[in-house]
């Protein structure tokens, strides 16, 4: 289901694209120059969150800037029994079929939420393809459930809901959509508020999330969260593989991922080179201070020229 026509555009000067990928097609918008650096959007959002930064980032970069499979404008695989179709390894490797499309072997990540999970994963499954890989409020999907404790588990409560059997989640949501929408990404703000928003990037979020199909696949991600992402982490921390690009993680202080462990802590344990530091924010760090988000990510991802 396409979105309306009529949504404002928050990126003028980039193309859109839509580019196969491994069993879906992935819209993109792509400009820019300078080095290929993949963008990668979370949950309840699309590649819209990133229209602060992508004019500042797009006089470095080459940006391909992303809709995961089933968000946004990119198409909806079915669900499978075992989750695997929304699991962040068939996402990561959407990713590694666009870029190989658009012509890219060797680029730096940057994602947020549910796309800095398809980023770390991409990391470890592919990391010939990944020279650097930020994070953004988030930490590996085996830490979260391992240290789901009660104070957490208020936190992060949709980990749970929106991970329940179909088709419960999906018909609660679908009762008021927009409000069940308008309500996660106010209270996951340091300001409780939509004030953080810019309305037409609101426009764009509402228009996809009211969709029954894109319900079903949002869920589907945190079911694959649940079962399969967890198990490939678990399987990973087994083997002892870590992430060999350099790592910066970044989290807003009042954000999701901040808890009784620093956030960079944690990721000391799964990569071999990890910065980072909090940034005054809430959860949604790109549009909260999209300021302070470039004048740490910026130097970072030009290290590597």
């Amino acid at each position: 289901m396409s979105l309306p026509p009529d949504l404002p555009d928050l990126f003028p000067g980039f193309r859109n694209a839509d580019v196969e990928g491994d069993g879906a097609t992935i819209h993109c918008r792509i400009g820019g120059n300078g080095p290929p650096l993949l963008l990668l959007h979370g949950y309840p959002q699309s590649h819209v969150m990133w229209h602060r930064i992508a004019p500042e980032l797009a006089r470095r970069f080459t940006l391909v800037i992303a809709d995961l499979r089933g968000y946004g404008q990119s198409s909806v695989p079915a669900a499978s029994p075992d989750h695997a179709s929304y699991s962040k390894r068939a996402m990561a490797a959407d990713m590694v079929a666009v870029m190989d499309r658009l012509g890219h072997r060797r680029f730096a990540v940057c994602g947020h939420d549910r796309g800095a999970r398809v980023g770390y994963r991409l990391a470890l499954d592919h990391p010939e393809r990944v020279a650097r890989i930020a994070v953004l409020d988030i930490l590996p999907t085996w830490d979260y459930w391992r240290k789901m404790d009660r104070a957490f588990a208020l936190r992060v409560y949709h980990w749970a809901f929106l991970s329940q059997p179909a088709p419960m989640p999906e018909r609660l949501i679908a009762g008021d959509a927009v409000g069940y929408l308008e309500h996660t990404l106010a209270s996951w703000t340091a300001a409780k508020n939509l004030t953080t928003f810019a309305p037409e990037a609101l426009a764009h979020y509402r228009a996809a999330y009211v969709q029954p199909e894109r319900i079903r696949a949002m869920c589907d991600d945190y079911r694959a969260g649940a079962f399969v992402d967890f198990e490939h982490d678990a399987a990973d921390r087994a083997a002892g593989r870590r992430i060999a690009a350099p790592l910066l993680a970044l989290w807003g202080g009042t954000g999701i991922a901040q808890g009784a462990d620093t956030p960079l802590d944690v990721w000391r344990q799964w990569a071999d080179d990890a910065s980072g530091e909090a940034i005054d924010s809430g959860h949604f760090v790109a549009e909260e201070n999209p300021a302070a988000l470039l004048a740490l990510l910026v130097p970072f991802l030009e290290a590597a020229s």
